[in-house]
């Protein structure tokens, strides 16, 4: 077994350690340097006792550990813009309007509506700045193309990216500050003062390169559905798929090969190794081989628009080309964990990125578990032995992953053993050819009986995605998993391995305990799912109040005919809350929950008078005055929901503010949850 070395791995988990306690607890860049030069002082003393002796002191080791713990904490809190001194947020004057010089530095998936980028604040007001900023620019059919790298003149005034306003909904706020975005612009096409082009950067010239190549492949006898594919597969990007193929490839199990990441990159790189091996008979080979996977990688990263995942694979795999020149005894969970710590020390944002966490987590399985599994069967047939290896790697890949993905999309494709098995041997065969038809097809020499041989495979690995993903019995959705079902089960999975690898009385002592362990996290899980809640969801035009008993939902609603209970904001609630049936209502005026009464009033304008009632909501933009009913029911809390008109809410928080009550509209606070 070659040598792993623990140090290198507990530095890293330290250090992630330490980025998820800022992330959770941060604090003054002021008060982590005080604490850092503290720790850094008592950490030189202890190394000056401990420079002769064989084994460090305990102490030692500790302050280490909490170095880079502290290292950690400090590298998070030192990008927040609090810490920044020349962040636009420092600028920003409310009292003038503010004129914005944005720089595009990344193009994301629009939406129904708008465009949305990713910009760089150049300068507020003629004065320099930095920080990051989300643009939506309302989607116009006369409106310029924005490419990456344009400079926009925009005087706008940099809103908080806000948070859901419905409970267990996408929290889109805390994915853009994984991006190192906090604030975002609305706006229109006619808004934008000036546009121009800025100095030219490498995220840039990609992207450049990158449209030059599809504009050619647009040229090329390839279908609509197959050229996207092969732009997910080769280029990564996935804007041309169809909704429909799309939710086939995530229903089969197969979403992974459409985002180019570290399967595509991994696969690259032992494609690289096996057509470069000759190299290895001339002097200096290993060095000239490693030497061009890396420079071919990039080139690879470069071609891909150089997006992060991509990046941070080929960083992965560029590492894993160095250490094997360097021919040295080492393990590739110590190059994994060395390119774990390089990247987020780099950027310790990626450890919160889904992408990152799964990838990392599925080559650690792989490494960690795959040789194992790999022993117990060695066929002499080649097709036997190819079919073990990716139905081990694939096994071990799902074991590292399949807690995390359960708690991010809650569905488990049944076969996805089936669509491995098919898809993994012949992904290196397509990545290889796509390769290739996109670099003849970028000088304009790709032959039309090699595009439409190759459209044909496409068209085959379609037609069987479509295959599996309506296999309906096999595809397990809205699967509630909780983040502490998430960490319950790798204890579960850590102990099990370790026990798995070597046995032995106190390691099997563990593993019982690691189950105690998640057993109670399910009880308590069930305990909190099984309680009754009423929730005034927030929706635009719509009344929508939710009665949650134990795992049965009750809706009350406006219209029982067209609503449909798998939409927003129904269905991701549905699933963390662990709802077995949903059924709906006509909304009644008075609602009775725990003994209180909820009245509500809505176009009608009726009301009893002179009852005494808890809550008043208002929905439908009912014509009543307020103060006449406040001094008729006597309510201690007032909510107004999403289906009534601006104007109304602004008169009732102005009243409700004049008599010293609590105001709650569901469109600027979010749903009003009562428990």
């Amino acid at each position: 077994m070659k040598f792993i070395n623990f140090t290198m791995v507990s530095f890293a988990i330290c250090f992630a350690l330490g980025i998820v306690t800022a992330h959770v607890f941060p604090s003054s860049l002021s008060l982590v340097l005080y604490i850092f030069l503290s720790l850094f002082c008592l950490l030189f003393f202890f190394w000056r006792l401990n420079r002769n002796q064989l084994f460090p002191s305990v102490f030692f080791g500790i302050l280490t550990y909490c170095s880079m713990i502290l290292l950690g904490y400090g590298n998070y809190i030192i990008r927040l813009p609090a810490s920044q001194p020349n962040h636009f947020t420092t600028i920003l004057s409310e009292n003038s309007p503010q004129i914005l010089q944005l720089k595009i530095t990344e193009i994301l998936k629009p939406d129904r509506f708008t465009n949305k980028y990713i910009t760089e604040v150049e300068a507020v007001h003629s004065e320099s700045s930095s920080g990051n900023l989300l643009l939506n620019i309302q989607k116009d059919s006369l409106s310029e193309k924005i490419s990456i790298d344009n400079v926009l003149l925009i005087a706008e005034a940099p809103q908080i990216i806000p948070k859901p306003l419905n409970p267990n909904q996408f929290d889109y706020s805390r994915y853009m500050k994984t991006l190192e975005v906090y604030h975002q612009i609305r706006t229109k096409s006619a808004y934008i003062i000036h546009k121009t082009k800025g100095s030219p950067s490498l995220r840039g010239r990609a992207e450049r390169a990158r449209e030059y190549i599809l504009q050619k492949l647009k040229k090329t006898p390839l279908t609509l559905d197959e050229r996207a594919i092969l732009q997910a597969l080769v280029l990564g990007q996935r804007r041309d798929i169809n909704s429909d193929l799309y939710a086939d490839y995530a229903a089969a199990g197969a979403i992974h090969i459409l985002a180019v990441s570290g399967l595509h990159v991994g696969i690259l790189y032992f494609i690289l190794l096996f057509l470069l091996k000759p190299f290895h008979y001339v002097k200096n080979g290993k060095i000239i081989q490693s030497v061009l996977i890396v420079l071919l990688l990039w080139i690879f990263a470069f071609v891909t628009g150089l997006s992060p995942s991509v990046t941070r694979a080929v960083t992965m795999f560029s590492l894993f080309a160095l250490a094997n020149t360097l021919q040295r005894e080492t393990s590739s969970i110590n190059t994994l964990f060395i390119s774990f710590f390089i990247l987020l020390l780099y950027n310790p944002n990626w450890l919160f990125h889904v992408g990152f966490q799964l990838s990392y987590l599925a080559v650690f399985s792989i490494l960690w578990i795959q040789p194992k599994l790999n022993s117990y069967w060695s066929p002499k047939n080649y097709f036997l032995r190819l079919f073990w290896g990716i139905f081990t790697v694939t096994l071990a890949a799902q074991l590292g992953i399949l807690p995390l993905s359960l708690y991010y999309f809650h569905q488990f494709p049944g076969l996805f053993f089936i669509t491995n098995l098919v898809v993994l041997p012949v992904l290196g065969i397509l990545l290889g050819g796509g390769l290739l038809v996109v670099i003849l097809a970028a000088f304009a020499v790709l032959p039309d009986w090699l595009a439409r041989s190759f459209n044909w495979c496409i068209s085959q690995l379609n037609t069987f995605i479509r295959w599996v993903a309506h296999q309906d019995s096999y595809l397990f959705t809205d699967i509630p998993f909780s983040g502490y079902k998430v960490l319950a089960s790798y204890v579960v999975l850590v102990t099990i391995v370790v026990f798995w690898k070597h046995a032995s009385f106190r390691r099997g002592t563990f593993i019982f305990a690691s189950f105690i362990l998640l057993l109670g996290v399910i009880l308590y899980d069930i305990s909190e799912s099984a309680s009754e809640e009423l929730v005034i969801f927030q929706k635009s035009r719509q009344t929508l109040i939710g009665h949650k008993n134990n795992h049965l939902l009750t809706l009350f609603i406006s219209d029982t005919n067209t609503f449909r209970s798998d939409t927003y904001p129904i269905s991701s609630y549905a699933t963390s809350e662990a709802i077995k049936r949903i059924t709906t209502q006509q909304f009644p005026n008075v609602l009775m929950f725990r003994n209180k009464k909820m009245l509500i009033i809505d176009s009608l304008s009726v009301y009893p008078k002179a009852e005494s009632i808890e809550w008043l909501v208002l929905t439908q933009s009912p014509k009543i005055h307020l103060e006449r009913v406040l001094d008729s029911l006597q309510p201690s809390y007032i909510i107004a929901d999403g289906n009534n008109y601006t104007s109304y809410i602004k008169r009732w928080r102005e009243t409700c503010e004049k008599r010293k009550l609590p105001f709650h509209h569901t469109g600027s606070k979010g749903a009003y949850s009562i428990d």
